[in-house]
């Protein structure tokens, strides 16, 4: 059966937060199955009140593994299930069918169901399943076509390859609760999403071993089902008891913060001069005409301040282009680094050329190099990376499977562990984080070669501008504010340098096209006051609430983020009893 979620006013409350509508969640319940269904989504699939699955859902994807849009056309409810007729439509693709859930006492399925309407290059399509990183480290059973099976485990550190490869079966336990998952119409095989700071371990259909893009005909039909089953075998775990947040020395400064620079169109607004951040992150991808103007309207933007100069170059010639530039202009850098557009990470040929070339024409700057693109490039490759570099990097774009508020959210406690995970490869190198962004400013993993046209201004915007999608309206929402202390909070670890969030002024920016403040920029000067003093350790915080604090030249400073959709509350050290508004952050100024 179905009923409206319990949780409305928290629903609302997101609603208002985010400034953006996503679709009533929706309870269904079948015995000692429960699930949330927000559209095409089955989300937080619980037995017997544990969790086993965080989601099922099908997907299409297209040849440079964009995600075709999908809309539910209608849900048919019966006491034992529900049926989802589902309409796929864009990037060339159109699909239709259905994906049907039944369930009874130990068992539920989902099958799927759809024809293309018309001819369609695809990577991907079909039944999708995240795991919840509660299963972390526990016992895998994989079972394969051929009847055999392996016995592994999720892994604890964030896994670069597929962890389990072949799937027919797996088996695992969660909360007191044992289950199986069976695969059908398919081979299946999983990944580690936690790479692009996705709360899941994701199965898959269609390995990623076989060939793509693969043409699908118009009137092919694809049917693939899910079937699993749990069991009660332990009592669950207790909640744990909030204590009181406490604060003690960390012996660590709390990263630089910086901001990228903007790659809007128009003239740079007179705020923007002045946006809260230390240092101007800016890319420059020398194979296009305007990288010149995008240095250029860089330094008119950072007004003295110094830049982040991340070179994209695919050669070595192209490499010492660029810094020709920079020498003769003369720019204020701090740091300098250099990626392959076509690996997304420095790689050793285009490095020594970096490497050498600024040492030649005297070029001040921290060298870096790493991932311009997520951590999971990084984690993949950082052992083919030069052994030399002084520092690595990558960045964050929590949009990079799906754009629900509840991914952005998921994600805070994800980027703790791609953090982690990064200082861990450093081995004592500092690390450098971003940019932080909703969505992903271009496509790391297209196949389609990308255009190196266009004229030499920026007038009209480039880099991420013009890069479909790349924009998410909840920029300019409240609830970014305090999604961007927790981000900063959870990547605040030992051997972080320095983060930089969002761009200085635009769509995606901290300011808008006018200059006019995000909310998201009283976020930015509070941590900005905390950038470079020393670190305080916090412990006791309740479930949902992330902080970062500092003692600083004004004392000790806490910022307290609160990213449930319901009031929150603390008792907090030299505070006493603080109160949270859902989706907010408060700055709390303390006893030394």
């Amino acid at each position: 059966m179905t009923e409206p979620a319990a949780d409305l006013t928290e629903y609302e409350a997101a609603e208002a937060a985010w400034g953006h509508s996503e679709i009533r969640p929706e309870r269904w319940l079948c015995g000692p199955w429960a699930m949330e269904r927000r559209g095409d989504e089955l989300a937080d699939i619980a037995f017997d009140g544990s969790p086993v699955l965080r989601m099922i859902r099908a997907v299409v994807r297209d040849r440079d593994w964009n995600t075709v849009p999908v809309s539910v056309e209608a849900a048919e409810h019966a006491e034992d299930g529900l049926q989802l007729q589902l309409h796929f439509e864009g990037f060339g693709g159109r699909f239709e069918g259905s994906m049907t859930l039944r369930a009874d006492t130990g068992q539920l399925q989902v099958r799927l169901d759809l024809e293309a309407l018309q001819d369609f290059e695809r990577n991907r399509i079909g039944l999708v399943v995240l795991h919840p990183p509660g299963v972390a480290a526990a016992k895998l059973t994989v079972g394969h076509p051929d009847g055999s099976a392996t016995e592994t485990s999720f892994p604890e550190r964030i896994a670069p390859h597929q962890p389990a490869m072949d799937i027919a079966t797996l088996g695992w336990s969660l909360d007191g609760v044992a289950s199986e998952a069976r695969f059908s119409g398919e081979v299946f095989e999983m990944e580690d999403q936690r790479n692009w700071t996705d709360a899941s371990f994701k199965t898959y259909s269609t390995p990623l071993r076989l060939p793509f893009p693969v043409l699908v005909r118009a009137g092919e039909r694809i049917q693939q089902a899910i079937t699993l089953r749990s069991a009660r075998v332990a009592p669950p775990a207790s909640e744990p008891t909030p204590g009181i947040v406490t604060f003690r020395e960390s012996g660590q400064t709390v990263p630089e913060l910086a901001v990228g620079a903007s790659t809007a169109a128009g003239p740079v607004p007179d705020a923007a001069r002045t946006a809260p951040g230390g240092a101007i992150l800016v890319e420059l991808i020398v194979a296009t005409p305007n990288w010149r103007a995008a240095l250029e309207r860089a330094v008119d933007e950072a007004d003295g301040r110094p830049l982040d100069v991340r070179i994209v170059a695919a050669s070595a010639g192209e490499v010492e282009s660029a810094l020709d530039v920079l020498a003769g202009s003369a720019p204020p850098l701090t740091r300098l680094s250099v990626y392959s557009p076509h690996t997304s990470v420095s790689e050793p040929d285009l490095w020594a050329a970096l490497r050498d070339g600024a040492r030649r024409r005297g070029v001040r700057a921290d060298l870096l190099g790493g991932a311009r693109s997520h951590f999971t490039e990084l984690n993949r490759r950082h052992q083919d990376l030069p052994p030399d570099l002084p520092a690595l990097t990558f960045s964050i774009t929590p949009e990079m499977h799906a754009t629900e508020r509840s991914q952005l959210v998921e994600s805070i406690a994800m980027q703790r562990l791609v953090a982690e995970n990064a200082v861990r490869i450093g081995a004592g190198r500092p690390v450098h984080i971003g940019p932080v962004t909703l969505r992903a400013r271009y496509n790391a993993v297209a196949t389609t070669p990308l255009s190196a046209g266009g004229d030499a201004t920026v007038d009209r915007g480039y880099g991420a501008e013009l890069v479909p999608e790349a924009t998410d309206p909840r920029q300019r929402s409240g609830a970014l504010a305090a999604w961007t202390v927790a981000s900063a909070a959870a990547l605040a670890v030992q051997g972080v340098a320095s983060i930089a969030y969002f761009e200085s002024w635009g769509a995606r920016g901290v300011l808008d096209q006018r200059g006019e403040p995000y909310p998201v920029a009283g976020a930015l000067r509070d941590l900005a006051e905390l950038a470079g003093n020393r670190q305080l350790d916090v412990s006791g915080l309740p479930p949902g609430i992330w902080a970062l604090a500092a003692r600083t030249p004004a004392g000790v400073i806490a910022l307290l983020a609160n990213l449930r959709s319901t009031p929150a509350g603390a008792q907090v050290q030299g505070a006493g009893a603080v109160e949270l508004a859902p989706l907010s952050y408060v700055r709390l100024a303390l006893p030394a």
